[in-house]
C-alpha cells in the first residue's frame, strides 16, 4: 500500500527548473479545472431523530455513550438477508458490504452519577434501524461498524463490550448534523489521442474478478516542504482494468478517499493526512495512462 510521498518520488528525474513549472502548471490547471465544473451544491442539515443510547468504554476504561439515531436523508444500505449477512461474516472479506451513516461529532455531557463523559451520535436509515432494531444478528454487525468509524474517525481505541440503556433514546441534546448533499465530484475524462484499431467490440466471455483489489496510487503533497502547510494534495491512481470513467464511483470526504471501479476491479478507502475541501475538489481519468488524478485543496490551518 503506498504512502504519502513527496514530489521527487513521483519524478525523481526532474530538475529544479522542471519542479518549478510543475508547480505551476499543475495549480494552474486546478483553477482552470474548477472554473469549468458547475457551483457545488453545499452540505445539507439533518435533525436525527432519537433511536436508542448504547453505553460503552475505551480500552481505557473512559465511559462513553453511543445515540443510534435515524434520518430519511441517510440512504439505506443493500438489502441483505441474515443468511447472505453469515455468509459474509464468515467470507475472506467483509468490508464489502457498506452501511451509509453520518458520524457526528463528540459532546461533552452528564451521566446519572453527575460525572462527566463523552457522547458520540451515529445517524442511519430508518429502514436499516428496524431492521438492526429486530435482528441481534445485524445489531451485532452494526455495533462492530459503528465501533470501527468512531475509532477511525477520531482515533480512539474502544472496547467491543456494549450495553443498551433501557429508558433512554438519547445522552444530551438532540443537534442538527452536515451532510454533503453531492458527495460524489464530477470525474472529468480525459480522450484518447489516438485512434483505436480493431471493431472495438468487447468480448462476449470475460473474466470475472473474484474481489476488489487495492489499486496503486500515490499521494503528493504541494508544495512539497515539510515545513510548510501544503496548498493542494495531489493523488495518482492507477487503474489499468478500467476502460471508462463510467465504471468508477469516487467519494470524497474531508480526510478520506474512497473509490469503487465496477464491476468489481478496484476499491480504495484511505485516509489522508490533511483536511481537504471536497466540494473544490476535482478529479480527471486519463484514458492513454489509466490514471485517475484528484486535486483536492487543502483546508488552511
Amino acid at each position: 500500500m503506498a504512502a504519502t510521498t513527496d514530489r521527487s518520488l513521483l519524478s525523481a528525474e526532474m530538475k529544479e527548473e522542471e519542479e518549478e513549472l510543475y508547480e505551476q502548471l499543475l495549480l494552474q490547471a486546478a483553477k482552470e479545472m474548477q472554473g469549468s465544473l458547475p457551483p457545488a451544491q453545499e452540505s445539507k442539515q439533518i435533525i436525527p431523530q432519537p433511536g436508542f443510547c448504547v453505553k460503552a468504554k475505551t480500552r481505557s476504561s473512559e465511559k462513553i455513550f453511543i445515540n443510534v439515531c435515524k434520518s430519511d436523508q441517510i440512504p439505506p444500505p443493500p438489502d441483505l438477508s441474515e443468511e447472505d449477512l453469515v455468509i459474509l461474516l464468515e467470507s475472506e472479506d467483509p468490508s464489502g458490504y457498506r452501511i451509509p451513516m453520518s458520524l457526528g461529532e463528540p459532546h461533552a455531557e452528564v451521566d446519572n452519577s453527575g460525572n462527566g463523559c463523552t457522547a458520540y451520535d451515529i445517524v442511519i436509515n430508518p429502514t436499516f434501524y428496524n431492521k438492526i432494531h429486530s435482528n441481534k444478528l445485524f445489531m451485532e454487525f452494526f455495533m462492530t461498524i459503528g465501533f470501527e468509524g468512531l475509532e477511525n474517525k477520531y482515533n480512539l481505541e474502544m472496547s467491543r463490550e456494549w450495553r443498551m440503556l433501557k429508558n433512554r433514546k438519547f445522552l444530551g441534546s438532540v443537534v442538527e448534523q452536515n451532510i454533503r448533499s453531492k458527495s460524489k465530484p464530477i470525474i472529468q475524462e480525459l480522450k484518447s489521442s489516438t485512434t483505436s484499431t480493431g471493431s472495438g467490440k468487447k468480448p462476449l466471455v470475460s473474466e470475472v474478478e473474484s474481489s476488489c483489489v487495492e489499486p496503486e496510487y500515490t499521494i503528493v503533497a504541494e508544495p512539497a516542504d515539510q515545513h510548510q502547510h501544503p496548498s493542494f494534495l495531489v493523488a495518482e491512481i492507477s487503474l489499468p482494468k478500467v476502460d471508462s470513467v463510467q465504471s468508477l464511483l469516487l467519494d470524497l470526504g474531508e480526510d478520506r478517499i474512497v473509490l469503487w471501479a465496477r464491476p468489481d476491479l478496484y476499491h480504495l478507502d484511505i485516509y489522508i493526512p490533511y483536511n481537504v475541501i471536497p466540494e473544490e475538489s476535482v478529479s480527471q481519468f486519463n484514458r492513454n495512462t489509466r490514471v485517475l488524478t484528484v486535486t483536492m485543496p487543502v483546508q488552511p490551518v
